[in-house]
C-alpha cells in the first residue's frame, strides 16, 4: 500500500536519502528504505514511534524489530494479550500483533536517531492516510514527544493545547479518538531511568482499560 508507506525510492527528504545511500554501501544486506507498518489496519490501537533504528527496523523492515526499544515493547504487548508468538527480532519470526498496529512518525532511519521538522512533515502524509484507513481505530499510543506532536500536526490540533506527559490521556474529540502518551521505550530512557519496565506496563494496562471502557 504505497499510499500508507513511502516507495522504496522515496526522495522527499534529502538528508535521509543521503544517509540511506551511505547505509546501502555500508550494510548492503539491510532493508535501507522506508519501513512498513506492522499489524492489521482493522486494529483498534495504533502505536506511533519516532523512526527506524539503524540496526533495527532499518535492517529488518519491521518497526522496533532487532532494536532495544522492541525488546521492551513487544514482550510487554504479549504479556497483556496484545501479541502472540515468540518475538525473535526478525520479520519472519511469526510474531503477531493482536488488535494493534505499529508505525513510526518518520519511516526512514535518520542520522544519530534524530529527525528534523521537515522530515516529520513530509512523512505526515503517510501517517494521516494510515489513520484514515483504520476504520476501527480508537486509541493512539504515542511513544515520545516527536510522535505526539506528529499526530497532533496531521490531525490539525494545536500542540499547545495537548502537552506531552508520560501516561497522560488526551481526547481528540473532532476525530473521536483517544491519544495516550508514553516515554519512548528506547535504551537511553531505560538506562537512565526516565522509563522503567513497570512504568511502561502501567501505560499498556491503562491502554487496555480505556479500550474496554470504550467497547
Amino acid at each position: 500500500m504505497s499510499f500508507i508507506c513511502p516507495d522504496k525510492n522515496c526522495c522527499l527528504c534529502p538528508r535521509l536519502l543521503e544517509f540511506r545511500a551511505q547505509n546501502t554501501e555500508k550494510f548492503p544486506s539491510y532493508h535501507n528504505g522506508p519501513v512498513e507498518s506492522f499489524g492489521n489496519l482493522n486494529a483498534e490501537i495504533l502505536i506511533v514511534g519516532l523512526a527506524p533504528g539503524l540496526n533495527g527496523a532499518n535492517q529488518t523492515n519491521r518497526p522496533f524489530t532487532n532494536d532495544y526499544a522492541g525488546d521492551v515493547l513487544y514482550p510487554t504487548l504479549k504479556k497483556y494479550g496484545l501479541a502472540r508468538g515468540d518475538y525473535q527480532k526478525r520479520k519472519d519470526d511469526g510474531f503477531e500483533l493482536i488488535n494493534v498496529r505499529v508505525t513510526n512518525s518518520v519511516r526512514c532511519v535518520p542520522p544519530q536517531n534524530k529527525v528534523i521538522g521537515d522530515e516529520v512533515k513530509n512523512c505526515g502524509q503517510y501517517l494521516i492516510k494510515e489513520i484514515e484507513n483504520m476504520p476501527k481505530l480508537k486509541i493512539i499510543l504515542t511513544l515520545g514527544s516527536v510522535a505526539h506532536n506528529a499526530v497532533l500536526g496531521i490531525l490539525g490540533y494545536k500542540k499547545a493545547s495537548f502537552k506531552f506527559a508520560h501516561n497522560t490521556l488526551h481526547k481528540l474529540e473532532r476525530h473521536n479518538l483517544l491519544m495516550l502518551n508514553s516515554y519512548h521505550t528506547s535504551r537511553y530512557n531505560i538506562n537512565t531511568g526516565v522509563l522503567t519496565y513497570e512504568m511502561f506496563e502501567d501505560v499498556v494496562a491503562k491502554l487496555l482499560k480505556l479500550l474496554t471502557n470504550q467497547d
